[in-house]
């Protein structure tokens, strides 16, 4: 009797601050790779599938992303940047120091 399958595994690469795509909200992602290996006799032996997923900390928005973009993330996140998409530099709108009210006139 042969007994084979496959389980999962779920690594946190990152957490990220972007604009979430589902809500319009800069809150902060989680950076996922799901992988799904076959096991024989419970023993995981090769991967077979990995996905790559980010999911919003603010409503639980997910989504999954090709495996450069996964990488471009990452490589942001250790060098120190936080994924803003207006560039670098650049404050992201209603964004103000701490302290300072940005709707105030």
């Amino acid at each position: 009797m042969i007994i084979f399958g496959t389980r999962g595994y779920v690594y946190q690469l990152a957490v990220l601050t972007m604009v979430c795509g589902w809500c319009g909200n800069p809150a902060a992602h989680t950076l996922r790779k799901r992988v799904t290996k076959f096991t024989l006799f419970f023993v995981p032996l090769f991967p077979f599938s990995t996905t790559y997923t980010s999911q919003c900390t603010f409503c639980g928005g997910e989504r999954k992303m090709a495996k450069e973009e996964a990488d471009q993330l990452l490589a942001q996140a250790q060098g120190g940047q936080d994924g803003n998409p207006y560039g670098a530099g650049q404050q992201q709108p209603g964004y103000a120091p701490p302290g300072q009210n940005p709707y105030q006139r």
